[in-house]
């Protein structure tokens, strides 16, 4: 048992010796020698511009106040958020509800905003998105025409019935057409391809014609796509990205309004891609620009397909949601390429043009019912976080903070949006950052400012006497020296140092922290920092000594018997320890009989480590497992003092190891606290009567034993 108290407080001890890490202050140690280098150090560190101050000039606010900076001498700059642009999202209905231009729809808001972001200090602001009302609608119907006559003629149908059923969607709707086949030098058998039907006629292989812009004329639409006729092609995959992207990045020529823009395109194929060009000798990759002359593509035989990346940034920078209408044999195909394209869907072609018009508006409820938020690229230090609050209370974090779905006509939902910058991005120079819903021409413009200079800045006195006679600007209380010179004040020149770094001299080595990261190399040599508690100092030619990171017991730096130097107590006389915890005074291991721990352990620390481990205690007098002291010696006592008990008849033979003396009462027995150490002792005799006495042993090992007379029931 002993054993077990010993373990617990070396434990206890072990645990209060927690070396005293000074609270690091970030704002000191930071070494800042400018208010600029200061507010970038942690949003709670400011600077101390009064003249003359003679403390650390980069600590927090409470920090300065307290050692005598005056509240205007304090530059602590925050960070603000300004709006500059609030529209109101767009609250009609479409019944009765106005008439409005595109321009003049507005769904997300506020629309343009003003951020001064101060290192490490996060702004915060909210969006709101609801999905307009009647909002118009661009569909631009793109058709493979190789071998899809069915289709074909379907679509012809399409315009008026495709008006009528989105009434209820939009009354501003404006549909389009183009079409597709392969590159006329094919890339698999590289031939000019006249005739793909020979025998019979057809229409001569092309990439990709504009048939008609985009218009609200159902007749026209019908008139033109009923002039198209199919062909053919000597392989499967077709010209189809390259399609896309002229459809794409065409916007003029398309006619594209800054509205929601859907690109329906049908096919019974697959598709070329990067590199497929390369069987035709074409090798020169796709640039991604509008090539489309008397609505033709030129350069289909000088320009590879593009990348499924490119087609991906190309569809998203221009606003556009993609709906694949294909026969089921290549839909998994599709179906995998539409994961890899941000608001597409994909749906299965079949012999009716109602089933056409009932896959466009499907997959269009399921486009325009999700929004997601994405971001221009983000300045190198700048990072941004969202946080959705979508219908039914539900809200997200992390890469789904950035998306609400189930999404209906009028809804409304809230973006909560935080952005951080750290340290000086950009140098100092605005940034513009956008944040646009996937799918809407609507984008949020955001102006990043970055503030990486305080105000007193402005206000500095170039070439000062206070800079050692001109050798630097006095800014904001000190000194910021002029190329070529250093120190506070500026007393030194770089010229002096045989190094090109000055501060060698204040490295205890190569790779370790200036002046241990606690003081400041001034000219060479190591200025250490001053502690708000004048008691604890830094010290040692690299400041890498101190008086206050000692071990520590009871919470008590060196347990209050030692002093801290260097990082080490020293200890005063009679103790020992890394925490100067263990007394060398053995007065606490002494028992009654004057003997160390009885006789059965040693003295560590001034307590005692029983070596006999059948017993324990503070002074290893407790033996749980040894028989009673009483028990034992209750015949002979008996015997010898009553002439009674069962070694009556033996008594003067085997109980004559101890001296017997007699008292009246209990009361008069020798008191527990009395030397040497005493066995109280209560038994019962034949009569089932209790007797009193006691038993110690001398420090000459004999035994004495006292006995009261008086017998109690």
């Amino acid at each position: 048992m002993d054993m077990k108290v010993l373990l617990i407080s070396v434990l206890l001890g072990f645990v209060s010796h927690v070396r005293s890490k000074s609270d690091t202050n970030i704002c000191i140690s930071a070494n800042a020698k400018t208010c600029g280098e200061c507010i970038q150090i942690e949003p709670q560190c400011a600077w101390c511009k009064d003249p003359g101050f003679k403390h650390s000039r980069c600590d927090d606010r409470d920090s300065l106040e307290k050692v005598g900076c005056t509240p205007l001498g304090i530059e602590n700059p925050r960070g603000t958020v300004t709006i500059d642009k609030n529209k109101p999202v767009t609250n009609r209905k479409v019944d009765g509800g106005q008439n409005l231009r595109p321009d003049e729809i507005t769904q997300i808001q506020p629309q343009k905003l003003t951020l001064n972001l101060r290192s490490g200090e996060s702004q915060k602001f909210t969006l709101k998105f609801k999905r307009a009302e009647d909002y118009p609608i661009d569909l631009y119907f793109l058709m493979d025409l190789s071998d899809m006559q069915t289709n074909l003629e379907n679509v012809k149908n399409l315009g008026t019935k495709l008006a009528r059923e989105m009434q209820h969607i939009t009354k501003d709707l404006r549909i389009g057409f183009g079409s597709f086949l392969e590159k006329p030098f094919n890339p698999v058998t590289p031939t000019y391809q006249k005739n793909p039907c020979f025998p019979n006629n057809c229409t001569a292989p092309f990439s990709y014609i504009n048939v008609l812009n985009l218009t609200d004329d159902t007749a026209l639409f019908t008139q033109e796509v009923s002039k198209q006729k199919t062909s053919g092609n000597l392989d499967s995959p077709k010209a189809r990205f390259q399609a896309v992207m002229q459809a794409a990045v065409c916007t003029e020529v398309i006619g594209w309004r800054n509205v929601t823009r859907l690109l329906v395109f049908s096919t019974d194929a697959g598709f070329h891609f990067a590199g497929d060009g390369k069987l035709g000798g074409i090798v020169r990759p796709n640039d991604g620009k509008c090539h489309l002359e008397n609505n033709m593509y030129t350069m289909s035989n000088y320009f590879d397909y593009p990348s499924i990346s490119q087609l991906v940034d190309t569809l998203s920078d221009n606003n556009i949601q993609t709906i694949f209408a294909v026969t089921q044999q290549f839909r998994d195909l599709y179906q995998e390429l539409s994961a890899q394209i941000p608001k597409s869907a994909v749906g299965t072609l079949s012999t009716s043009s109602s089933d056409v018009i009932k896959l466009i508006i499907d997959a269009y409820n399921s486009l325009s019912s999700e929004v997601i938020l994405e971001n221009s690229r983000l300045p190198e230090g700048v990072s941004i976080s969202y946080i959705s609050h979508c219908k039914n209370g539900v809200s997200e974090k992390g890469e789904n903070g950035r998306k609400c779905s189930n999404i209906s006509i009028g809804d409304e939902v809230m973006f909560d949006i935080e952005i951080t910058a750290k340290g000086c991005p950009s140098k100092g120079k605005s940034q513009t950052l956008k944040i646009k819903p996937l799918g809407f021409s609507e984008e949020v413009e955001i102006v990043l400012n970055f503030i990486c200079e305080c105000e007193c800045h402005k206000e500095g006195i170039p070439n000062s006497p206070e800079c050692s006679d001109g050798n630097g600007t006095l800014e904001c209380g000190a000194c910021r020296c002029n190329e070529g010179r250093l120190g506070r004040f500026c007393e030194c020149s770089r010229d002096e140092f045989l190094t090109d770094d000055p501060d060698a001299n204040c490295r205890m080595d190569m790779g370790t922290d200036i002046c241990s990261n606690n003081g400041e190399c001034v000219c060479g040599m190591c200025e250490c920092k001053k502690r708000d508690n004048p008691e604890e100092r830094y010290s040692g030619k690299f400041c890498e000594c101190d008086n206050f990171n000692c071990d520590r017991s009871n919470n008590r730096l060196c347990g209050g018997h030692g002093r801290c130097e260097c990082r080490k107590c020293i200890c005063d006389p009679n103790y020992t320890g890394s925490a100067c915890d263990c007394s060398l005074d053995t007065s606490t291991c002494m028992a009654s009989n004057k003997q160390i721990c009885n006789g059965r352990g040693i003295c560590v620390c001034g307590m005692c480590r029983c070596t006999d481990s059948k017993f324990q205690g503070p002074t290893c007098e407790i033996c749980p497992t040894c028989p009673g002291v009483c028990t034992v010696h209750k015949d002979c006592v008996q015997c010898r003092a009553f002439g009674s008990g069962d070694k009556k008849d033996t008594c003067e033979k085997e109980c004559t190891n101890f001296d017997l003396i007699m008292v009246k009462k209990k009361e008069e027995l020798p008191p527990p606290n009395e030397q040497p150490y005493i066995n109280h002792c209560k038994e019962r005799d034949a009569n089932d009567y209790w007797f009193f006495f006691t038993y110690a042993t001398r420090n000459d090992n004999t035994v004495v034993v006292h006995v009261a007379e008086e017998l109690e029931p």
